[in-house]
């Protein structure tokens, strides 16, 4: 990436850390606590047991860790209502509060949910399942702080990256560049080291990762190396 004078400047790539694969709740804190330096943030995955099968977070999970934590978190609302839940998480603490296209029957209520998301002051976030297309999402790009891609099929960790989750970053990334937009492009689900650098190079500003920090022997290291 070059500036306005020819130089080329390293890409800012932000980490999103997932306390996806941890079960116990006092484990999910410290394992937040561990991170704090370290981690852009703190990727909280909540689910509700009907928009996927796996039942997992509560608001005042989040507002423990926020109470303990100084890492901003990044709340991925997996739930089929999320409109209700909007309050609860922003006043939990919620730095990002990302809602999925696909729980909106009516998809007039996507804006409802983003301009309360935004009277909370927090950044709004759009996520999209596999799937989901770009051209779906199309009439929303303008008003999100953050699009989220899942590079996985949502509700379980340590899946592997679907490959063809590329060509919609790339989509993403031309919808951006052509029309001005400021939304950042963030991807859920199977990003290690093997890939890092093609995701990002596709377009992605932010990297979630769960499994594979996790897992890793360092992992101030690891997280270092998913941002070169």
């Amino acid at each position: 990436m070059q500036n306005k004078y020819g130089v080329i400047m390293k890409k800012q790539v932000y980490v999103s850390v997932s306390t996806d694969p941890i079960k116990e709740y006092h484990k999910v804190i410290e394992y937040a606590q561990s991170l704090q330096g370290v981690a852009d943030f703190i990727h909280c995955d909540v689910k509700d047991g009907v928009f996927v099968d796996n039942k997992a977070y509560d608001a005042g999970l989040v507002n423990n860790i926020n109470q303990n934590c100084l890492t901003m978190l990044d709340v991925h609302l997996m739930c089929s209502e999320p409109l209700k839940l909007i309050d609860d998480y922003a006043k939990a603490g919620a730095n990002i509060i990302t809602i999925h296209y696909e729980a909106f029957a009516n998809k007039n209520d996507i804006v409802l949910a983003h301009n309360k998301i935004k009277e909370y002051g927090a950044l709004a976030g759009l996520a999209l399942k596999p799937e989901t297309s770009v051209r779906e999402i199309k009439m929303f790009l303008h008003d999100f702080d953050v699009i989220l891609v899942l590079g996985v099929n949502p509700g379980a960790s340590g899946q592997k990256f679907l490959p063809q989750t590329l060509e919609k970053i790339k989509q993403l990334a031309s919808e951006r560049e052509n029309n001005d937009l400021k939304f950042k492009i963030e991807v859920d689900g199977g990003v290690n080291t093997e890939n890092a650098e093609e995701i990002t190079e596709a377009g992605a500003d932010m990297l979630v990762s769960g499994t594979f920090i996790y897992k890793a022997q360092n992992r101030e290291v690891a997280i270092q190396k998913l941002k070169k």
